[in-house]
């Protein structure tokens, strides 16, 4: 092999590595790895399954929600009422189970109550120009209003045996509840990739008037990221409900800030265009081992949102950071 040869080569391989360095999900993965090892030194009890199963279930809420929230950030929008959508969704669910509806039907108008509130926050966010931030802000504070009055602040509880189920069945010796959320994120993360209408939310995201002169709606596809989103925050909220048998209208307080740090952690962007529900997941992930490692070194409750705030800031400035890099 002549010398030529060899600097090709090795440019080649450095090239690749880089690549896979400037990975998004390798790097989050490694980091979990990372995390699973040190703290199974720090703490017996961490390296155990039912503790890999209590943070599987804590998770699943915000998996499920950050599915949506990917879509949204991919496409350049994002939501702040996911918390308070999930929240007033399992308020609404056990009301109307108590109130004589069945589970079904409960669950059915849960969702399509969902579906209205993203509808309301995309026809505002697209329609009327209004900026995400203050339009899902609005709805935030009005749905987080609504469960309080609905129940003047208390749980609903009560509610039916049988509404337990999806909550706490196995299938398999795993949670019924971790089943639905890996579905969920294999099925938007594989349609986000290789589906046509999902992918337009990345030309959307990267620059919306050449994507409206390419012949996408963009305010339909706007319209519905907000629309699922909501759809898998009121999921989330049921399946919450579910589990604590209980409908509580304070559930889900700041639950957006985590949701949005697992998607950014993950490599989607608030400037759109970027962003995988993959990466986004082990986002979660990441977070939730964080939180459950102080849990285990007995760290102060409060200090967990601390953290947070600063994995947040640390995510969105890396990624401007990469950004003017790339530029």
């Amino acid at each position: 092999m002549t010398t030529l040869e060899k600097k090709i080569k090795l440019t080649h391989e450095n090239t690749w590595i880089k690549n896979l360095i400037k990975t998004r999900e390798l790097t989050l993965l490694l980091l979990i790895i990372g995390i699973v090892v040190v703290m199974s030194q720090l703490s017996p009890y961490f390296f155990s399954m039912s503790n890999f199963r209590a943070v599987a279930i804590g998770l699943a809420p915000t998996a499920i929600i950050v599915v949506g929230m990917t879509v949204l950030l991919v496409s350049g929008g994002f939501d702040l009422s996911v918390g308070a959508v999930l929240a007033l969704s399992g308020t609404v669910a056990g009301m109307l189970m108590l109130n004589g509806f069945s589970i079904g039907s409960a669950v059915i108008l849960t969702l399509l109550m969902g579906a209205f509130v993203g509808f309301i926050n995309g026809t505002i966010v697209t329609k009327l120009g209004v900026n995400p931030l203050i339009a899902t802000l609005g709805t935030l504070s009005l749905a987080r209003g609504a469960g309080l009055v609905l129940t003047e602040g208390f749980s609903v509880t009560g509610l039916p045996k049988s509404f337990s189920y999806i909550g706490s069945e196995t299938l398999f010796g795993i949670p019924l509840v971790v089943i639905v959320m890996l579905a969920i994120v294999i099925i938007g993360d594989l349609a986000l990739r290789h589906t046509r209408f999902f992918r337009q939310n990345y030309y959307i995201g990267s620059n919306e008037n050449a994507a409206r002169l390419s012949g996408i709606s963009v305010h339909k596809v706007r319209i519905f990221a907000y629309v699922l989103t909501s759809c898998l925050a009121a999921l989330a909220g049921i399946i919450l409900a579910s589990r604590l048998m209980a409908g509580t209208p304070t559930a889900g307080n700041a639950l957006e800030l985590q949701v949005l740090a697992a998607a950014v952690i993950g490599g989607a962007s608030l400037s759109g265009g970027e962003g995988t529900v993959l990466g986004a997941f082990l986002g979660v992930i990441f977070v939730a081992l964080i939180n459950n490692a102080m849990t285990m070194l007995d760290v102060s409750i409060y200090w967990q949102m601390v953290v947070t705030g600063c994995v947040l800031i640390m995510a969105v400035s890396l990624d401007q950071y990469l950004r003017r890099k790339r530029s």
